[in-house]
């Protein structure tokens, strides 16, 4: 069992500000931190902490070899990063006392793997196996394809949302995930959908899991004093995605991701803020 995820990777710059910015506005930020981020990167390192054997399909440029190694130091296995000649994606966050935030991202490298380079990594995978899927790269397409020909579980993480993107991967897609925003965007765009099981995240609210011919499981937030939101998304997609990955239904995968995003919200930072399996354990046995 493994998960493979064709992700983006980039370099956050984090601002810590007293509020938001508002159009025209210029800020005084109270604090910076660079780190390690991008949907990709923040799933695959959720999913590696979280136990799964986790390899990574991505790129990054010369000067973000950092990353890479960053990534590798996590337990991902980096074979199919590649080093490109595109600068290495990067997000730029700004953060508010409230923990909310606001982001402004660049696809650099991430736009460089293309279907041989996906091909590549997926040839020794199979059913057992699941691919994880986001729209910060490209490719998504052939790769969702690839994977559901080889009998993959493939898990689409559809942000930011596309309709285009999310309509050329929908048919090959086991497990779409998505917040309740791009839900309703989904309901909007679709006068029907394939069949397809489908997570909503509902913020504080907690989380849903929709199945055709099965009652929903909804398994409600850990109430904790969050500190930086900031891939608290991917935490919980990496973690489930793992769960599953180990065996667990639906309502236990779901409780586990609930907790990782829990402890992940409450420490300052994305990738480097994600729980590691024990913590998640120990943190279940204190509810």
């Amino acid at each position: 069992m493994a998960i493979f995820n064709l992700g983006s990777i980039n370099i956050d710059h984090v601002y810590r500000v007293p509020h938001l910015p508002q159009p025209g506005e210029t800020l005084a930020a109270t604090g910076y931190a660079m780190g390690l981020g991008g949907k990709g990167a923040n799933q695959s390192v959720a999913a590696a902490r979280a136990g799964a054997r986790t390899c990574h399909i991505g790129a990054v440029g010369a000067e973000g070899r950092w990353a890479r190694d960053m990534l590798e130091g996590y337990g991902v296995d980096v074979r199919h990063v590649a080093i490109g000649t595109l600068p290495t994606g990067h997000a730029i966050i700004n953060v508010d006392p409230k923990a909310e935030n606001a982001i402004v991202t660049f696809a650099g490298a991430n736009r460089l793997p293309d279907a041989a380079a996906v091909a590549t990594a997926l040839a020794g995978a199979g059913p057992a196996d699941t691919l994880l899927l986001q729209n910060e790269t490209s490719s998504q397409p052939e790769a969702a394809q690839i994977a559901a020909g080889r009998g993959l579980r493939v898990i689409y993480s559809a942000a930011p949302f596309e309709v285009a993107s999310l309509r050329a991967v929908l048919h090959h897609t086991t497990l779409l995930v998505m917040n309740e925003g791009e839900a309703a965007e989904l309901r909007a765009a679709f006068a029907s959908l394939p069949p397809v099981t489908l997570v909503v995240t509902r913020g504080a609210e907690g989380a849903e899991w929709i199945s055709a011919g099965a009652d929903p499981v909804f398994v409600p937030s850990f109430r904790v004093t969050p500190v930086d939101t900031t891939g608290a998304g991917d935490c919980f997609t990496g973690t489930l995605a793992a769960a599953l990955d180990a065996g667990a239904d639906p309502a236990r995968a779901m409780r586990r991701a609930a907790a990782a995003a829990a402890i992940q919200v409450t420490r300052p930072g994305a990738a480097q803020a994600m729980p590691s399996a024990a913590e998640v354990d120990a943190f279940l046995e204190g509810q």
